[in-house]
This record gives C-alpha cells, sequence and structure tokens, in this order.
C-alpha cells in the first residue's frame, strides 16, 4: 500500500504538468495586445468583406501610444475588470472606443493568467524531479530492508505503516535539526543546513550504520581521552541528529511505564530490553557482545530552583565539583551551541568525562559524548547525554553511553522534581570481585547514586546560603560559616580526585595477595597554594567487613571513639571546637576537632573534618589544619590559601538485597586513603623508608578499626 502510494502521488504530479502545455501558452504574443480601430470593427461587418470569391483585406492594427499603455496598466492594477460605464468613461478619456478597452483587458488578464501557469509549471516539474529522486531512494531502500525483529528480508505489504509512521516523525526531528542547526551556524561560523541526506531512523538507520564502524582495535584506559578532539565538519550534522533523537527517547522513557520498565522485587525498575530494542530501533548502533547493559531510573525532589540545577548541569566546572564524588574529570571539547535568549534552550557541548566509584578497585568509565539541554514548556527542562564513540572509528571505547540524563520539572517555593536516567554499556571485567555486586545493582554508577548525590548536595548548598543559624552550631558568623564550610568543600574534592582509579594517576601495588593490597601513587605539589609544597604520598585500599555501614559511619565520625584508630592522635582525646550541621541528617555536617595530647607539637594543630550520609554510601573525611590559618577562616577570610592534605574513608554498601537499608544487616567496603607531605623539596626522590612507613600506617589503621567495629559489634 505504501509503494502504491507514493507512487499514486508521482503520477498526478506528472498530469498536472502536462494540463497546459507550452506550445499553449506561447500563442500569446505582443500583437494580442494591439486592438482594432472603430473603422476596422464597421468595415468587417460589410458585404464586400463577405464575398467569398474575393481576396481578403490585410487587417490593420493600431498600436497603443506609451501614454495610453501607461493609463490602462495603472487602471488594471486597480481595477481588473471594469465595467461598461468603466470602459467607456476611460476609452473617452485617451481617445479609444470602449470595444478597445474591452479587448486590451482582455488580452492583459490572459497574458497573467499565462505567465502565473508558467511559473505553477516551473514549481511542479521542480517537485515532481524531486519526488522521483525520492523514489528511486525509497525503491533501493526497500529491495535491501530488513525485519527489525528477526534479521530477515521485510516484505514491503508489512513495512507500509511503519515506514509512514516514521516519516511522519522524521519530518518533526528534521524540523528540530534544522532549528539546531540554524542556532549551531551562529556559533560555528558557517551554515551546518546543508549537510549530506543521512540515513533513515527506521530500519536501516543510523545506529546500524554508525555500528558498522566498529573496529576490533582497544584502546588503554585514559588514551581514549586524551586523544579525542571535537567533532569534525563532517560529523557535526551526525551529532546534532543524534542529540535530537537521544532527547526524544530520554522524555520517553522518563515518561513510560510499563512494559517498558518493570517494577522488581526490590521496588527498583528494570529496563525491558526487548521492548526497548523495539521502541528504539535508531541509535548508536546495536550492542557489542563484549559490553554489559546497565539501566536504571529514579526520581526526587530536590531543593534547588530548577533554572540552577540547569545551570550547574550545562557548566562543566560547576557539573565536576557538584558531583565531585562520581566524576572524576570532564573537558568541553567545543560548543556548538550556546543556546538562545540568555538561557541553556538548545545548547549543544561536546564533551569528555571520567565517572568513578571511591576505590581504586574500581576501573573508572571513560565516555565521549554530546550533551544537549532543552527547554519542554514552562518549567520543565531535559539535558541529555549520548555517546559519540561510534564516530571514532579508530578505537572502541570499554564504555558507551546510551541517551542518559534528567528531566526537571519546576515545583513551588524552589523545588523542583528530577527524573533521572542512565543507560549504558560497559566491560565491567576489571572491577574486583568485592565490587561485583555493588556495581550489578546500580549503586555505583547508576541513576539512584546520581540522584542520592544531587539530593545531598542540594542540602549543602541550602545550608551554605542559609541566613537562620541552626541552634547548636558554635560559629554563628554568617561568613565564618560560608568560608569553613568552602574550604570543607575543596577538602572533600581533593580527596575524591585522589582515592579513586583515575586515569590522571598511577598507582602502584606495595604488598599484598589480594583486596586489602596497598596501592601508593606519588604527586608533586608547586605553586599550588591550597597544598604544601613538595611530594605528597598517596596510599589507599579497600576491603570487605561484616558490618552495616551506618555503623562504620557512626564509629569512624565520632570524635569520642577516634583514638580507637587514629594513630596520629597518639590515643589523646579529641574534642569537638566547632560544628556546622549541613543537611538533615544528624550525621552531615562539618566539624573542627581539637587533639589534647601530650605532644606539644600536636597542640597547635586542628582537625577539619566533614562526614556526609546518603543512601548509597558516606565519608568521612579530614585534614590537619593550622590554629592561625583557621582563625583567619572563621573570621570570613579566604580559603583557598589553607594548605590541605586530606586523608578519610569513603564507606559503601556491598551490594546485597538489602544494601539500601543502610542499619541492615549487610556488609560494608571501606577504602582506607591517606596523604602525606614525605618530603618538601618538589625535586627530591621519593625513599622506600616514606613508602614502608605510609604502609605500615595504613595497614594498622586497617587493623584498629577492623578489631574495634568487630568487638563492638559482637
Amino acid at each position: 500500500m505504501f509503494q502504491h502510494n507514493m507512487f499514486d502521488s508521482h503520477s498526478f504530479l506528472l498530469d498536472m504538468t502536462r494540463k497546459t502545455p507550452e506550445n499553449e501558452l506561447d500563442l500569446i504574443r505582443d500583437d494580442e495586445f494591439e486592438t482594432k480601430s472603430g473603422t476596422d470593427i464597421m468595415e468587417g461587418a460589410s458585404g464586400d468583406d463577405q464575398d467569398p470569391n474575393k481576396r481578403p483585406k490585410k487587417k490593420q492594427y493600431h498600436r497603443h501610444t506609451q501614454h495610453q499603455i501607461q493609463e490602462l496598466e495603472s487602471f488594471f492594477k486597480e481595477c481588473p475588470h471594469p465595467d461598461d460605464k468603466q470602459r467607456k468613461d476611460l476609452g473617452k478619456r485617451l481617445g479609444l472606443e470602449p470595444l478597445q478597452v474591452k479587448f486590451w483587458f482582455q488580452n492583459k488578464r490572459t497574458q497573467m493568467k499565462s505567465q502565473h501557469e508558467r511559473h505553477e509549471n516551473t514549481q511542479l516539474r521542480n517537485e515532481n524531479d524531486k519526488l522521483r529522486a525520492e523514489n528511486i531512494r525509497y525503491k533501493e531502500a526497500l529491495t535491501t530492508a530488513t525485519c527489525p525483529n528477526c534479521g530477515g528480508p521485510a516484505a514491503v505489504g508489512e513495512m507500509s505503516f511503519d515506514e509512514q509512521h516514521l516519516r511522519i516523525e522524521n519530518a518533526r526531528l528534521r524540523e528540530e535539526i534544522d532549528r539546531i542547526s540554524g542556532i549551531a551556524a551562529k556559533y560555528v561560523g558557517k551554515p551546518m543546513l546543508n549537510y549530506p541526506q543521512l540515513p533513515s531512523l527506521g530500519g536501516n538507520n543510523i545506529g546500524h550504520e554508525l555500528g558498522e564502524m566498529f573496529t576490533t582495535t582497544t584502546t588503554t584506559g585514559g588514551e581514549l581521552l586524551r586523544l579525542i578532539s571535537g567533532p569534525s565538519d563532517a560529523d557535526k550534522p551526525i551529532v546534532i541528529e543524534l542529540a535530537v533523537a537521544a532527547m526524544e527517547e530520554l522524555i520517553r522513557l522518563a515518561q513510560t511505564g510499563e512494559p517498558l520498565w518493570i517494577n522488581s522485587d526490590n521496588n527498583d525498575v528494570l529496563l525491558n530490553e526487548e521492548e526497548y530494542a523495539r521502541t528504539f530501533p535508531r541509535g548508536i548502533g546495536p550492542k557489542s557482545l563484549a559490553l554489559k547493559s546497565e539501566a536504571s531510573r529514579e526520581s526526587a525532589v530536590v531543593i534547588i530552583n530548577y533554572v540552577n540545577l540547569v545551570e550547574i548541569l550545562m557548566d562543566v566546572n560547576q557539573w565536576t565539583n557538584f558531583f565531585t564524588g562520581i566524576v572524576s574529570k570532564a573537558t568541553i571539547l567545543e560548543v556548538l551551541s550556546t543556546g538562545v535568549a540568555g538561557n541553556y534552550n538548545g545548547a549543544l557541548q561536546v564533551m569528555t568525562a571520567e565517572f568513578q566509584v571511591p576505590s581504586p578497585l574500581v576501573p573508572t568509565r571513560e565516555n565521549y559524548f554530546v550533551r544537549y539541554c532543552k527547554q519542554h514548556g514552562d518549567g520543565t527542562w531535559a539535558v541529555v547525554d549520548v555517546s559519540l564513540e561510534n564516530l571514532r572509528s579508530t578505537s572502541v571505547s570499554r564504555c558507551r553511553r546510551r541517551p542518559s540524563g534528567c528531566v526537571i520539572q519546576e515545583l513551588p517555593n524552589g523545588y523542583s522534581k528530577v527524573t533521572w536516567i542512565e543507560h549504558v554499556e560497559v566491560d565491567d571485567r576489571a572491577v574486583n570481585n568485592i565490587y561485583r555486586p555493588l556495581v550489578d545493582s546500580g549503586l555505583a554508577f547508576g541513576a539512584k547514586r546520581w540522584v542520592a548525590t544531587l539530593e545531598r548536595q542540594c542540602e549543602r548548598l541550602a545550608s551554605v546560603m542559609a541566613s537562620n543559624i541552626p541552634t547548636g552550631d558554635v560559629i554563628t558568623s554568617p561568613e565564618g560559616r560560608k568560608s569553613m564550610l568552602k574550604l570543607a568543600e575543596r577538602m572533600v574534592m581533593s580527596f575524591c580526585a585522589g582515592v579513586g582509579a583515575s586515569t590522571a594517576h598511577t598507582w602502584t601495588t606495595l604488598s599484598g595477595s589480594g583486596a586489602d593490597d596497598v596501592r601508593v601513587m606519588t604527586r608533586k605539589s608547586i605553586d599550588d597554594p591550597g597544598r604544601p609544597p613538595g611530594i605528597v604520598l598517596s596510599a589507599a585500599t579497600s576491603f570487605w567487613m561484616p558490618v552495616p555501614t551506618k555503623r562504620v559511619f557512626d564509629f569512624i565520625r565520632d570524635e569520642n571513639s577516634r583514638n580507637e584508630w587514629d594513630i596520629l592522635s597518639n590515643g589523646g582525646l579529641v574534642q569537638e571546637m566547632a560544628h556546622i550541621a549541613n543537611g538533615r541528617d544528624s550525621g552531615n555536617s562539618v566539624s573542627l576537632l581539637r587533639v589534647n595530647s601530650g605532644n606539644s607539637s600536636q597542640n597547635n594543630m586542628l582537625i577539619l573534618q566533614e562526614s556526609c550520609l546518603d543512601t548509597t554510601g558516606s565519608y568521612v573525611i579530614y585534614a590537619p589544619v593550622d590554629i592561625a590559618a583557621m582563625n583567619v577562616v572563621l573570621s570570613g577570610g579566604d580559603p583557598d590559601y589553607v594548605a590541605l592534605l586530606p586523608s578519610g574513608f569513603a564507606i559503601l554498601p556491598d551490594g546485597s538485597s538489602n544494601a539500601e537499608n543502610s542499619n541492615a544487616a549487610g556488609g560494608s567496603l571501606l577504602t582506607v586513603a591517606f596523604q602525606i607531605l614525605v618530603d618538601s623539596v618538589p625535586t627530591a626522590k621519593l625513599s622506600l623508608g616514606s613508602v614502608a612507613t605510609v604502609n605500615s600506617l595504613i595497614k594498622c589503621t586497617v587493623e584498629r578499626i577492623k578489631a574495634s567495629i568487630t568487638c563492638e559489634n559482637a
């Protein structure tokens, strides 16, 4: 039926072009606008002229004067169909017979009609040529069409409805692509609308075309992000089309329930892979057999204005800092569009990013993707990412990001409802066995972790901006509170940057035979006012404990139990000098601690500590700070010049079925990380004694924590 209708439309247009032959239109000549005089007309009725044996006289024509033609043209523009009275008055004024005036208007109307038909014929011919070319293209596509379900050849009759539906959808998407291309052209500086014909989004779609670009060449970790540059001019139209299609997919994934999403036994929603493949046949190509699919969806109401949240997501620095526990590094390679109307509506950014878990035992996930922001009605926005690795024919990433992101809906009183989608395909074979259940549960990289981090950071941001000081806080100065919270924020970011398996660092295993191995790395600190100058030695180890995460978190953050595990306190009592609550949970706070030790040098030191907790994990991060420097901070001074070397703990659930309940009888995955200045000279070489010292320090801390918590838990 589809092919029959398409060919009928072509026949109809061909018939239309034959209705007014060119030879008929060419019959009108200039002499058609020459009229007979009154004498010629009278002679035409005489008997002599009608004698068949007499040779007819040659007709005489009288051309109008230039003045007469101008007056007739002017009157024609006002009234192309004059009546008898108007013709008589016009003829009297111009010295013409009324019949001459009548003939002139008839011929003029015929001329205008002929010109209009010529123009219409030209348009019909052009349209016919376009449809003929489209017909040829569809014929070729139909001969090679495959069934999306079985992969075999598809019958033309079976595809008619789908093809017609996809053509309607493609027309709508094409309109949006053209709009985005126009915006992007203003930024890029060259037109992007005249892009080559892209493959259809149905059947043999763009995803399958891109999927064929895969090769068997692999790229080592970190090398992918270092080598990738922005898209070429030829790839930019494909990038725009992928972004528009990804936005459509994200909206449907966020709003659709069953059968696309299926409820699981633990109240989570799981993506129905078969239904997904039927619903979204286009995209970034078929899944590689070496990759595993991970998909999750999570919703929450957060205390942040939707405008501020969109800005955080579209500003790469704010995004990295806001999700510092998940995003280890990110870079914008090229901005294809900055958006319109002074906001991020229509913004397109080509980016690279690395996602992490706070442990050196879980490899990071690197992605090369485009981020697209769009406003959907008043107060509703969406930000979507989709991988562009398929555009790079020389490498295959270990992780591909199918349309992922969030839909943001405005709520009253500065709140927003967020629906987050995470859908990736990843090779996770390098994940350590003790972390595999956590990764499989989605609590490591899934939507639940993104939303939990978002909720936690929104609470923290609200506490910074709060004008009313909660009861119980020792620091009552608004400037002092903001400076101390800013210093603690930098401490947390520094800790998260040095505890994961980011490709920016090179970890070296010191000892052990399993997951308890201590891994170390060194970094040189030069001209960094926020870090002591010299060689910084970082050490980290991860291990499992048969204790719930909440129990581990409460034990480590409690200043009364600190002397049981903190070797540097030398058994002295720890006293909390200041406290700032920055969340609804009592465990979310920033504290200033003093160690009362017999060592006089330690009495001049304070400990800045932040503890934070959400449904997917918790942190206890601390750093020794100088008393004089902290006095400046508490007075509202600039905290950026306070040198910090943070250490601390990342506490994650072990991924068991009841892992979300932090008080349940599940286990914990604990990562301990230290940073120590081993030499104040940046050019000095690291000694084996320093490495042995930090190795002994971290192992002793681990043994103390295991002994204390296990004994207390028993």
